[in-house]
């Protein structure tokens, strides 16, 4: 029984399909969903959302927001959410030398400094995954 997979963020249904099986980044590590899975809501860390359907992978970086487990299908709110195929890494490098540049300069506040470290994380994330999917190409598991 497939499982149904919606991936949100506040700008876009960024993915809405049958799946097999997805792995999350949470805030305490990762987390498996199968079908069946127990009713759950938790929050979501910065990482690496897996997706597993008909024998492939497919990947997201995932950066915050909340994970739904319902009965009929899992809802993944996040901030952001980006499909390893849809990264352009030439603007993920670019917005990692900018964090990097940034923190850098040094903050006066403590919400810009965090502000910063975020968005170097994010960058990072973005290129980690869309490096992954360039080297290994939607990977199919048989």
């Amino acid at each position: 029984m497939p499982l149904r997979l919606e991936i949100v963020t506040p700008e876009r249904l960024a993915f809405d399909e049958d799946v097999d099986a997805v792995v999350c980044p949470g805030i305490d590590g990762e987390l498996g969903i199968l079908p069946h899975h127990a009713p759950l809501l938790t929050t979501l860390g910065v990482g690496e959302l897996r997706i597993r359907r008909g024998g492939s992978e497919e990947f997201f970086a995932i950066a915050g927001g909340f994970l739904q487990v319902r009965p009929d299908k899992v809802v993944v709110m996040a901030e952001t959410a980006d499909m390893a195929s849809e990264i352009d890494v030439a603007k993920a490098e670019e917005a990692r030398r900018e964090a990097e540049r940034a923190l850098a300069e040094g903050f006066e506040e403590p919400a810009d400094l965090a502000r910063a470290r975020a968005a170097l994380q994010r960058a990072l994330l973005r290129i980690r995954v869309a490096e992954r999917h360039r080297r290994e190409g939607p990977r199919s598991r048989g």
